[in-house]
């Protein structure tokens, strides 16, 4: 079975071209939309709802990098742990209870600027995060870039609550 590269025609790397991937996504759909199957056998429209839901699953694991760098990890035979592994640098563990405080910080003062501090901060630590991994990526240092995509991981889920707590901010 080929793999989401290879069902998009796109090179097997970190970077990818998101309008070449966004047109084979829709040239693939258009291939196996359901309306094209209304007069096929029930098989046959099986088959199409099966590569449809197919090239759905791959169009999202390729359009967001977290996912795309798991991906490609698992891909090349390098297991992300992220059950068993926990383990991570110092610097990165301490920068998370920094982060932590300051989210309970902000939360307490109904503070949306400081809310929207952190969540500055945590952009660009993902920012960063994703061009190292990109990098280990496409030079096919697969170990490596497992260990910055298990703290991307944690900095997506950090994300996550900072934009729930501003959701949470009263108008």
């Amino acid at each position: 079975m080929q793999n989401h590269f290879e069902l998009f025609h796109l090179p097997q790397r970190f970077a990818v071209d998101l309008k070449a991937l966004d047109g084979a996504y829709h040239s693939v759909q258009g291939q196996v939309h359901p309306d094209k199957f209304a007069h096929a056998s029930d098989a046959e429209k099986r088959v199409a709802m099966q590569w449809a839901t197919r090239a759905n699953e791959a169009y999202q694991t390729l359009k967001s990098p977290f996912k795309r760098a798991a991906y490609m990890c698992e891909l090349n035979g390098v297991d992300l742990q992220v059950e068993s592994n926990t383990a991570m640098p110092v610097e990165f563990l301490m920068q998370q209870m920094e982060w932590r405080e300051a989210l309970d910080d902000a939360r307490a003062h109904k503070s949306s600027e400081e809310l929207d501090e952190l969540d500055s901060a945590i952009r660009a630590a993902r920012k960063t995060t994703v061009a190292e991994i990109g990098t280990l990526l496409d030079a096919n240092d697969f170990t490596q870039a497992a260990g910055l995509v298990r703290q991307l991981m944690f900095l997506e889920k950090f994300a996550e609550e900072v934009s729930y707590a501003l959701d949470a901010l009263p108008d």
